[in-house]
């Protein structure tokens, strides 16, 4: 039983959100216009602390992941198999995203509390591929941490953990236990301010609903629909495919022996919290050998995350419907590039993918209080699908385990439910 699990039901974080929720929502229908400027700064607050922890969350995560990994040639075709599968499954479920939000377009139209006499931001991309790969190589990195450019500091922290693993042992044993130290603390940092989540869902629930009543609700309801449709079509139709074509796995069996982990994962909204429980699993049911597991699991809860790739692109092109924008083709493919790329970055924490969206705003220049109160309102709704994206992090994790192990040559892997 999780920590989580053990609270009384007032005290686990999604019925506190929804209660705030709750609250804030009759706060501003009782008192209108004149209530939001007393509330409105504590979901300010939510939104600057998320902020703050950006750089040094992504930077420790996928320094400390990538040099984890070791050297070795056999580690290193592990290495590849791992990270080519994990590209693999998080563009397919971004192009899930992608292509639904812009066949429902559930943020045209929206009223979201947006001033129509606030200036729209102006959105910035590169024009050609070179172009795109000079704004990725940063000339300082301190600079680009400062300017909270992510694209910059994702690359660079890529090749920095690569490099550690080529280290002889002593400093790359220094190296990655200092790294993952500071992982640590920064996942402890991120869990407490999510725990401010209701206090900051209250006064950001209370500006929009005071400013602009309940209509606000509708294109937010019409949001969770097609990122959970989106979510769902990767779940039961995407990753089974990719099971039965890359690994000749029964994926029903699979799924099967995978039921506990994922009631587990859906419960809790954290790969980290699941990991003891999906090793087990993925070992004893469904027949990985701890070579394999142990490798591509605690990698999988740090660097891929499907459900959370998805749900940043999906989510920066519906602020950008909402703020009447219509991203081009170019630019909606620096938004898949930068949610594959950010998505490596998202910490194993509920509701990760909250921190890591600015990342994809910012690289298409969506920034200013109009953007973070349209992202405000979208945190009210975000716990059940930070809930079903969770389940669907780790349901993938679980299958590059098993189509790796049977490219390894394990014969044993989903063969009989367990």
């Amino acid at each position: 039983m999780t920590p989580d699990a053990a609270l009384p039901w007032y005290r686990r974080l999604h019925w506190q959100i929804l209660t705030a929720m709750a609250l804030g929502t009759l706060a501003g229908l009782i008192g209108g216009e004149a209530i939001v400027p007393r509330v409105a700064w504590l979901g300010d607050l939510f939104i600057r602390t998320l902020r703050m922890v950006i750089v040094p969350l992504v930077l420790t995560s996928i320094i400390s992941g990538v040099a984890s990994v070791g050297g070795g040639k056999s580690l290193g075709r592990l290495f590849g198999k791992t990270m080519g599968y994990y590209v693999l499954t998080s563009f397919l479920a971004i192009l899930s995203g992608l292509v639904l939000v812009n066949l429902i377009r559930p943020g045209d139209g929206a009223d979201l509390a947006i001033s129509p006499q606030a200036a729209l931001p102006e959105i910035s991309t590169p024009s050609s591929p070179v172009d795109l790969l000079m704004d990725i190589v940063p000339t300082n990195v301190v600079k680009a941490a400062a300017d909270t450019d992510m694209l910059a500091l994702i690359f660079f922290s890529i090749l920095f953990g690569a490099a550690i693993a080529t280290l002889p042992r002593s400093p790359r044993e220094t190296l990655t236990s200092f790294f993952s130290a500071g992982f640590e603390a920064m996942m402890k940092l991120t869990s407490w301010v999510i725990a401010l989540a209701p206090i900051g869902v209250f006064g950001l629930i209370t500006r929009v609903v005071g400013t602009s009543g309940l209509a606000s609700f509708k294109a937010l309801g019409l949001y969770m629909v097609t990122i959970a449709s989106a979510l769902t079509v990767h779940l039961f139709v995407t990753l089974p495919l990719v099971l039965l074509v890359l690994g000749r796995i029964r994926p029903s069996i699979h799924f099967r022996n995978m039921a506990e982990p994922l009631t587990l994962a859906f419960s809790t909204s954290s790969s980290a919290a699941t990991l003891p429980v999906t090793l087990k699993t993925v070992e004893e049911k469904v027949g990985v050998s701890n070579k394999i597991s142990s490798f591509v699991l605690p990698m999988g809860a740090t660097v891929n995350m499907d459900g959370t790739a998805l749900y940043e692109c999906a989510g920066v092109l519906f602020i950008s419907q909402v703020l009447g924008l219509d991203l081009s083709l170019g630019q909606q493919l620096i938004v898949v590039l930068t949610a594959l790329l950010a998505s490596i970055g998202a910490a194993a924490v509920p509701s990760a993918g909250l921190v890591i969206i600015f990342i994809v705003l910012e690289a298409v220049n969506l920034r200013g209080p109009e953007v973070e109160a349209i992202v405000g309102a979208m945190l009210a709704i975000d716990r059940p699908l930070d809930m079903y994206r969770t389940a669907v992090n780790v349901f993938s994790d679980s299958c590059g385990a098993a189509i790796i192990a049977r490219s390894e040559g394990e014969t044993e892997v989903d063969t009989e439910v367990r």
